[in-house]
C-alpha cells in the first residue's frame, strides 16, 4: 500500500508509502496494573518499551487462585491471570495496617494523637483500597460470574471475566484477538448495493474446519445488522442460531451446548444490512462530477488493515487466509469488478444484472480481498498470459496510458526478476475519485487515488517519476510479497519488501526517472523518526493487537526503513546472492505462511557467510540505530557503536548492540565502487588497520547503510578541507550523507553548530542534487523554526545566509522545459526555497510566467517542476488566489490539481487559511482526503501556523470522524501541526490538549513523537541560538 507525503516544502509531493487503517472503536477501560502503574505511585511507571503492547483487557481480572479446568484457547492466559492476582494480593498485603513501621505509642495518661507520618499512611491505604474497589466496581461492559471474593487461599476456582454483548448475555470471548480454534476455508459472498440509499445487503456463508473442540466461534462484524444466522455442521440439518455482538471489539460469536469436535466441517450463513460506509474504509461510497457537471457515484472497497468486517462477517487477521468466491448484483449502468475475472453474468427479473467472479485460485487474507460498482472505462494490454487494464472515470480515460504501460513492463521484469510468473490471468489498476491512501495492493485489483495513477503524456518528468512509484510498489505486492502474503501483522516481508523494490526496480527498468535521489532522501526521513526513543521496531506483529496499534504501524519504519535494512543486506552480500535468496525463499515457501525468518533463512542457504538471520534480527527487532564513531591514531582506527536516541527525557537507555556492515574508502580511492571496503562491527568497539598514510575515511560508502558516523573533530576537518579542495573527491550521495550526519550531529549535541557551517561552506562549489536538496531541507527546517519562534533578526540573518551561500545557484536557473528528472528536482527546490524567500528575481519569474499562462487561456504551458512555486507565488495576490480557485474547480489534470490546491492553502491572508480549512473539512468543492496535504501545506507559513493548530484542536472529534485515529492522515496531521513549536508554552499546550482526548487519541504513539519533538526543538534553541547569532 501506498500513502503521499504531505511535506508542502519538498520538491514534489512523492509517494510516502504507507496506508490507514480503516476503523478505530474503543476498548473497555480495564486497568492493567503492569502498564497502569500510576496508580500506585510508590511503583515507577514502565517504559513503553518494557511492556508487550497487548489488548488492556487481555490480562484477566481475577477473584481468586485455585485449580481450574481450561479448554485449549484459555490456557494460554492462566499465567497472566496468575500474576495479575498476585499483584493484587502482593500490593495489598504490602499495605497492610499492621505492618504499617509508622505506628507509634501514645504517651501514658495522654491523649492519642496520630503522628504525621501516620496520617500520610493511613491516608495512603485508604487511597489504594478505594482505588482497587473502585477499579473492580466500574469495569466497563463486563461482568464477574459470581457474587462475592473468595479469600486468598480459597480453592475456589478462577473465573474469567466475559464482556457483556449487545443484548446483556455473556459474550464468550475476552480477547481482542481471534480464537485459533476455527479456520475459514472458504467465502460465498454476495453483495447489493443501492446507490439510491446508499446500502446493501450481504448474504455470507462461510464453510470453515474446527481445529479443535469448542463451544464458540467467534469473528468479526463491524456496522452490520445481522437479520439471520444458520449452522451446518457436516452433512447434517442447517439450524437457526443465535448471534451476540461485542462492539468494542468488533466480534461477533455464536456459542454451543456442545462442544464442536475437531475436524469437523461446519457451514455459517448470514443474511445482514449495512449502510455504505461515509469514510474511506469499508465498503463505502464515493462521487464525482462529470463532464456536464452532474453528480456520478460509485461503490468501492478499502479493507487493510481491518474493514473488511464493515463489508461482510468474516475471520478479519492476516493469519486466516481462506479463498473467495464473490458474487455482485447492480444495476445494467455500472459495471462490476473484483478480484478475479468474472465467470458469468445473469439478468434478475428484477432487470438487475449479477455478475459472478471466479473463486480465487490461492488463499488469500480478506483486507486484500476487493470489489467495486461504478461507470468506469478501461484501456488494456496482455502481458504474457495476463490482461493488464487500467479503469477510470471517462472523462479521464486518456490519462490512464502512461500507468498501462509503465504497468505492463514492470510486470514482465518482476516476473524474471523472481523466476515466476504473476499467477493471475488479470490484472487491474482502478483510479479512484475518492481514495484516502495512495493505492492498495488488493489481489488481481489494485485501487488508485486518482494522482497516483493518472497522469497526462505531456506532463513533466517529475509527474510521471510518482506514478511510476506508486505502481512500482504495488506490483511488487502482487508479484512477491502476495504470493506468501503475511500470516500476522508482521511487515517486513510485506510492505518493506514492495517498497525496497519499488525502487530497485525502477532504477533498473526506469533509470532516466533518478530514483536513487528519492531512495536517498526516503532514507534520511526514516532515521529522523527512528532517531525518538518513541520510534518502534520494524517486527512488532508480537506486540500489535488493537485497531490503532495496527493503523500506527504503517509508517516510515514500517516502509523506508524496512526497505533500507533490504538495500544495506544486499550490499553487504555478494553479487546475486540476495536474488537467489528471495527466489529460494518464494519456491520453498509458495502458498504459506511465513515470518521473517524464514527470509533470511532462505538468504543464508544461498551465500557463503555468516547467518544472515543474525545479523539482520539486531536491526529488525529493536528500534532505533546505531551511531558509529570513529578515532584514529596512526594506522589504528577504532570504531564504537552506541544507540543514536535525540530524546533527552525518559529515555530508554539499552545496551543493544548492532551487527554493523560498515563500509568506507579513503583519499587513495573514494568514489568507484571498486574502492569499497567492509569491516562487520559486531561488538561495542572494534579496530581496523589502515595505512599511516591515509588521510582520511569516509564510511557509509553510498549510504547503504542504516547507521550514522561521528568522525571526531579531527576527521570531520579532514574530510571538509577534502571538500573545499575537490568536490568530486567524493560521490554525491556521500557528500549527501555527510551534510545530513553533521546536522542530525548538532541535534544531539556531539558537534557545534560552528563546524555544521564550516561543512556547508563547500556547498558554494557544488552543483549535484542530492547533497543541494539535503542542505536547502536542512536549513529551510532551521529557518521555518526561527521563524514560528518569532527571532526576527536571527530570521532576517538565516535568510542572508541561505541568498549568500546558493542565491548566484538560485538565479541562474533558467524557466524553460529540462528533460532531467534530477536537474528538475533541484530547480524545484531552489527556486521554491527563493521565491518563499522574497528574492525578487524568482518572484518576477513566476508571475511572468503565470501571467504567460493565463493570457494564453492555459495553454501556454508551465513546466511541471515549476508549477507548484508559479501557482504559489500567483496565490499571494487576491487576483490570483481567486484565478487559482477557479482554476481548481475547473480543471481535470489532477497533478495539476493537486499544485494549485497547495497553492492555495500557502496563502498568508488569514481569512483565506480559514476558509480553504472549513471548506476541506466539509469536502464540498475540495475532498477531505486532501486534509492532510492542505494542513501541512499552512503550517509551513508563519500565518497560519497558529490557524491551522486552532483548527485541529476545535474540529479533533470532526476530523477522527473521517480519518481513523492512528491512520497515516493522523499522524501527518499531529506532525504538521507540531513539529515546529519550540517554546515551554507550545510544549504545554500540546500535552494538555492530546491528554484531554483519552480514548480519542492520547495513547497514540505520533503524539509521543510530536512531544519529544517540541522538547528536542527547544533544547537545540536554547543550545545554539548564541552561536547563531555569532555566525550567521
Amino acid at each position: 500500500a501506498c500513502m503521499f507525503s504531505h511535506n508542502g516544502t519538498q520538491r514534489m509531493s512523492l509517494p510516502r508509502n504507507m496506508i490507514e487503517n480503516s476503523m478505530f472503536e474503543e476498548e473497555p477501560d480495564v486497568v492493567d496494573l503492569a502498564k497502569d502503574s500510576t496508580a500506585f505511585p510508590e511503583f515507577p511507571a514502565l517504559d513503553p518499551d518494557e511492556v508487550v503492547y497487548e489488548p488492556r483487557s487481555s490480562r484477566l481480572l481475577v477473584r481468586g487462585l485455585g485449580e481450574n479446568d481450561l479448554d485449549d484457547e484459555e490456557e494460554d492466559y492462566e499465567s497472566s491471570a496468575r500474576l495479575l492476582g498476585m499483584s493484587f494480593m502482593n500490593r495489598s498485603s504490602a499495605r497492610s495496617p499492621s505492618a504499617s513501621p509508622y505506628i507509634r505509642q501514645a504517651p501514658p495518661r495522654s491523649c492519642y494523637r496520630p503522628s504525621a507520618r501516620m496520617l500520610v499512611g493511613g491516608v495512603f491505604i485508604l487511597v489504594l483500597v478505594t482505588s482497587m474497589a473502585m477499579v473492580l466496581y466500574f469495569l466497563p461492559g463486563c461482568t464477574f460470574t459470581k457474587a462475592g471474593c473468595p479469600k486468598a487461599n480459597s480453592s475456589t476456582p478462577m473465573e474469567l471475566v466475559y464482556p457483556k454483548s449487545t443484548n446483556g448475555e455473556l459474550f464468550p470471548w475476552n480477547e481482542l484477538r481471534l480464537p485459533a480454534s476455527v479456520r475459514p476455508v472458504n467465502y460465498d459472498l454476495s453483495l447489493t448495493p443501492n446507490l439510491t440509499s446508499m446500502t446493501f445487503t450481504g448474504h455470507t456463508i462461510i464453510n470453515m474446519i474446527i481445529q479443535h473442540d469448542t463451544k464458540r466461534i467467534v469473528l468479526h462484524s463491524s456496522e452490520i445488522n445481522i437479520i439471520k444466522a444458520t449452522f451446518q455442521v457436516g452433512e447434517g440439518k442447517s439450524v437457526e442460531v443465535k448471534v451476540l455482538e461485542y462492539k468494542p471489539w468488533q466480534q461477533i460469536a455464536v456459542s454451543f451446548p456442545e462442544d464442536l469436535k475437531e475436524g469437523q466441517v461446519c457451514v455459517l450463513t448470514l443474511d445482514y444490512t449495512a449502510s455504505l460506509s461515509h469514510t474511506y474504509d469499508g465498503f463505502y461510497n464515493s462521487s464525482y462530477n462529470d463532464k456536464t457537471g452532474a453528480k456520478r457515484v460509485l461503490a468501492a472497497t478499502q479493507f487493510e488493515p481491518q474493514a473488511a468486517r464493515k463489508a461482510f462477517p468474516c475471520f478479519d487477521e492476516p493469519a486466516f487466509k481462506a479463498t473467495f468466491l464473490v458474487r455482485i448484483t447492480r444495476e445494467p449502468e455500472y459495471i462490476a469488478l473484483s478480484n478475479m475475472p468474472k465467470a458469468k453474468t445473469t439478468t434478475l427479473p428484477s432487470g438487475m444484472l449479477e455478475d459472478e467472479f471466479e473463486q480465487t485460485s490461492v488463499n488469500m487474507s480478506t483486507y486484500l480481498v476487493a470489489f467495486i460498482v461504478a461507470n468506469f472505462t478501461s484501456i488494456t494490454r496482455n502481458v504474457s498470459s495476463t490482461l493488464v487494464s487500467v479503469y477510470s472515470v471517462p472523462e479521464k480515460k486518456e490519462h490512464t496510458q502512461y500507468a498501462l504501460d509503465t504497468a505492463s513492463r514492470l510486470l514482465q521484469f518482476y516476473n524474471t526478476l523472481f523466476d515466476t510468473e504473476y499467477p493471475l490471468r488479470k490484472l487491474d489498476l482502478v483510479a479512484i475519485p475518492d481514495f484516502l491512501a495512495g493505492a492498495m495492493e488488493n489481489w488481481g485489483l489494485i485501487t488508485f487515488r486518482e494522482t497516483s495513477l493518472l497522469v497526462q503524456n505531456q506532463s513533466s518528468p517529475l509527474d510521471k517519476q510518482l506514478i511510476a512509484n506508486v505502481v512500482a510498489h504495488e506490483l511488487a505486492h502482487q508479484v512477491f510479497a502476495l504470493t506468501l502474503s503475511k500470516c500476522s501483522y508482521d511487515t517486513v516481508i510485506n510492505e518493506g519488501f514492495a517498497t525496497y523494490w519499488q525502487y530497485a526496480s525502477l532504477m533498473t527498468e526506469f533509470p532516466q526517472l533518478d530514483l536513487g535521489n528519492v531512495f536517498l532522501e526516503e532514507r534520511f526521513k526514516a532515521m529522523a523518526k527512528d532517531s525518538l526513543n518513541s520510534s518502534h521496531p520494524v517486527s512488532v506483529s508480537a506486540q500489535v493487537t488493537t485497531p490503532e496499534q495496527v493503523s500506527e504501524m504503517f509508517d516510515s519504519i514500517t516502509y523506508e526503513k524496512g526497505a533500507s535494512l533490504l538495500l544495506m543486506l544486499n550490499s553487504t552480500l555478494p553479487d546475486g546472492q540476495f536474488r537467489k535468496g528471495l527466489i529460494e525463499y518464494l519456491h520453498q515457501y509458495r502458498g504459506s505462511n511465513t515470518v521473517t525468518d524464514d527470509l533470511w533463512n532462505s538468504i543464508t542457504q544461498v551465500a557463503v557467510q555468516e547467518s544472515v538471520s543474525d545479523m539482520m534480527r539486531t536491526w529488525t527487532l529493536q528500534k532505533g540505530f546505531p551511531l558509529v564513531t570513529v578515532s584514529r591514531k596512526g594506522g589504528e582506527v577504532t570504531l564504537t557503536q552506541e544507540h543514536f536516541l535525540l530524546s533527552t527525557d525518559n529515555t530508554t537507555h539499552t545496551s543493544s548492540l548492532w551487527h554493523i556492515p560498515v563500509t568506507y574508502v579513503n583519499d587513495s580511492c573514494s568514489s568507484a565502487p571498486s574502492c569499497r571496503q567492509m569491516f562487520t562491527l559486531k561488538n561495542k568497539t572494534a579496530t581496523l588497520k589502515v595505512s599511516e598514510s591515509v588521510k582520511w575515511l569516509k564510511l557509509n560508502y553510498m549510504n547503504t547503510g542504516f547507521y550514522i558516523v561521528h568522525y571526531g573533530d579531527e576527521g570531520w576537518a579532514a574530510l571538509i578541507d577534502a571538500l573545499k579542495t575537490d568536490v568530486s573527491t567524493l560521490t554525491p550521495h556521500d557528500r549527501a550523507s555527510l551534510i545530513h550526519n553533521i546536522f542530525s550531529l548538532s541535534r544531539l549535541g556531539r558537534v557545534s553548530f560552528r563546524q555544521v557551517l564550516s561543512l556547508l561552506d563547500y556547498t558554494t562549489n557544488e552543483t549535484e542534487t542530492a547533497p543541494l536538496t539535503e542542505a536547502l531541507s536542512q536549513l529551510s527546517s532551521i529557518y521555518r523554526l526561527l521563524d514560528k519562534r518569532q527571532e526576527r533578526r536571527l530570521v532576517a540573518r538565516m535568510k542572508a545566509y541561505i541568498l549568500g551561500h546558493f542565491g548566484p545557484l538560485m538565479d541562474s536557473q533558467d524557466w524553460g522545459v529540462k528533460e532531467s528528472v534530477s536537474s528538475q528536482e533541484l530547480r524545484s527546490a531552489l527556486l521554491e526555497l527563493a521565491c518563499s524567500l522574497g528574492r525578487q528575481n524568482c518572484t518576477d519569474q513566476a508571475k511572468a510566467l503565470y501571467e504567460q499562462w493565463t493570457n494564453s487561456n492555459q495553454t501556454n504551458r508551465i513546466p511541471g517542476d515549476l508549477q507548484r512555486v508559479v501557482f504559489s507565488v500567483a496565490a499571494q495576490s487576491d487576483p490570483g488566489w481567486l484565478s487559482l480557485l477557479d482554476t481548481y474547480r475547473l480543471t481535470t489534470y489532477d497533478s495539476e490539481k493537486r499544485k494549485i490546491l497547495q497553492a492555495l492553502a500557502s496563502t498568508q491572508d488569514p481569512r483565506r487559511i480559514v476558509w480553504i480549512l472549513s471548506e476541506v473539512l466539509e469536502g464540498g468543492n475540495i475532498h477531505t482526503q486532501e486534509l492532510p496535504l492542505v494542513i501541512s501545506t499552512v503550517s509551513d507559513g508563519f500565518a497560519g501556523h497558529l490557524f491551522v493548530w486552532d483548527f485541529v484542536k476545535e474540529s479533533w472529534d470532526r476530523i477522527i470522524e473521517k480519518f481513523p485515529v492512528g491512520s497515516y492522515p493522523i499522524q501527518s496531521i499531529i506532525k504538521s501541526t507540531t513539529s515546529q513549536f519550540s517554546t515551554q508554552t507550545h510544549l504545554e499546550e500540546v500535552q494538555g490538549f492530546f491528554s484531554s482526548l483519552k480514548e480519542r487519541g492520547s495513547q497514540m504513539r505520533s503524539v509521543q513523537e510530536a512531544l519529544e519533538t517540541i522538547r528536542l526543538n527547544q533544547h537545540w534553541m536554547d543550545r545554539n541560538l548564541a552561536t547563531l547569532r555569532d555566525w550567521l
